[in-house]
């Protein structure tokens, strides 16, 4: 649910805004304009002066409609945008039409409008104006009025020539408007997940809030209740046995005795003091990750070897909801088994999770771990109504790697069969040795 939820508050916020467009198209207004006079008055070429005129002013007057209609803020649905776009295709294409078709120099900006598409648009409205270009340019090839020249003489291209001019401007469409998707694409899945990471992060941040939150209430409870049990245990004695009054007392001197132990709960919950809570060797890290999956498989096998003494860390979400992640991938594809080892040295502390399923796919094990890039296709998916995007593992991963981990994955060597994650730590950058004498046997 989060995960669909960032996506459709991303995909809002990714639309183009009114004035951007309104903005290039003013730019294109005074380009055009300065264009036409430099040509028609400057060098005195004859051209249907007019008529290209008549197109400028269409385009000023539609910029001066939209913004007297619609805030410049508005976002535009993208089928408001490709119509925008499609217009100033069309448009373009008319101005080349009065001025030589593919002849005149300036014919390469008909790729203008499809290169906005590609950078905010889906693939099929870019598809959409990228073959509504072509057309156009199509036509400028063969049906156009002269190129603008001297008087007395006229341009013509050789029809070989305008073949070549036609095929570069098709195939230029296609490179950059490909390539400018593809990259445009990428960072938007980038930008996405990314803000998934952080609400995650944010999710904790708010957990670690009320941990705080509930150790100053605990602080700002206890000279109140400490009040109410002295008192309390000072009127117990004013009371002879069998009245009724004196058990009211006792009932809230007790009552009191044990709202003062539940707020030195609290109060150790943060403290650095309890490190029963705040400490945790790695095999009991190993199994706090697994106990919520047993209901989902009872095929978990854990172990745990090294050497040396066993590594002592801290409790951090991050670690815990990253290989939480994964183990509950390796639970979904698993055909029986799930095989959960925590390996460690002197210098490296390592958590791999294996299973026998089927594996990652060879064409994309060298991505996953990137956004939006997903292999899913096990048990759980079929009753999770918004698996599949790869945003899970890709938060995973980030959160593993900001604690110092390094996270690799393959495929187990034939005639085995099944993926094989393996999450690494510097045993430095593991533990947590601040305040705990670790040649201490009883701090192990």
């Amino acid at each position: 649910m989060l995960q669909r939820t960032a996506s459709n508050s991303f995909l809002e916020n990714r639309r183009l805004k009114l004035d951007t467009l309104v903005r290039l198209r003013w730019l294109a207004v005074a380009g055009q304009t300065a264009a036409l006079l430099v040509v028609n008055v400057g060098l005195g070429y004859p051209l249907p002066i007019a008529f290209a005129f008549s197109l400028i002013a269409l385009s000023a007057w539609i910029n001066v409609i939209l913004k007297l209609r619609w805030p410049s803020s508005l976002r535009l649905s993208e089928r408001a945008a490709t119509a925008q776009l499609a217009y100033d295709i069309v448009q373009m294409s008319g101005l080349l039409f009065l001025t030589g078709g593919l002849g005149n120099p300036f014919a390469f900006l008909l790729l203008a409008p499809v290169m906005v598409s590609a950078t905010a648009l889906s693939a099929q409205k870019t598809i959409m104006l990228g073959s509504l270009a072509t057309a156009f340019a199509s036509f400028l090839a063969v049906y156009h009025l002269p190129l603008p020249w001297p008087s007395g003489s006229e341009f013509q291209l050789h029809p070989v020539y305008s073949i070549g001019i036609w095929i570069a401007l098709v195939s230029s469409l296609a490179f950059m408007a490909s390539y400018a998707f593809r990259v445009a694409e990428e960072a938007r899945q980038l930008a996405d997940a990314l803000a998934a990471t952080e609400l995650v992060l944010a999710r904790e941040q708010h957990l670690n809030a009320l941990d705080g939150l509930a150790t100053a209430a605990a602080h700002e409870l206890g000279t109140p209740l400490a009040t109410i049990y002295l008192a309390s245990k000072e009127l117990r004695d004013e009371f002879e046995s069998g009245d009724h009054r004196g058990e009211d007392i006792e009932l809230i001197h007790s009552q009191a005795e044990r709202c003062r132990k539940i707020l030195k709960q609290l109060t150790s919950l943060s403290s650095d003091e309890d490190q029963t809570y705040q400490r945790m060797p790695v095999s009991q890290l190993v199994e706090e990750v697994v106990a919520p999956h047993r209901m989902l498989s009872s095929g978990i096998v854990i172990q745990s070897s090294g050497q040396g003494h066993e590594p002592i860390g801290t409790r951090n979400a991050a670690i815990q909801y990253g290989l939480g992640n994964i183990l509950e991938n390796a639970v979904d594809f698993a055909r029986h088994t799930v095989k959960v080892t925590a390996v460690w040295d002197e210098r490296n502390v390592a958590i791999s999770i294996i299973d026998d399923g089927p594996g990652f796919a060879q064409e994309v094990i060298g991505k996953i771990g990137d956004p939006y890039v997903s292999n899913r296709g096990g048990k759980l998916s079929k009753i999770k109504a918004s698996g599949g995007l790869g945003l899970g593992f890709f938060i995973a991963k980030t959160l593993l790697e900001r604690t110092g981990a390094k996270v690799g994955l393959q495929n187990r060597p034939a005639p085995e069969r099944g993926a094989h994650v393996r999450v690494t730590w510097p045993r430095s950058a593991f533990e947590m040795t601040i305040g705990v004498d670790e040649t201490d046997p009883a701090a192990l």
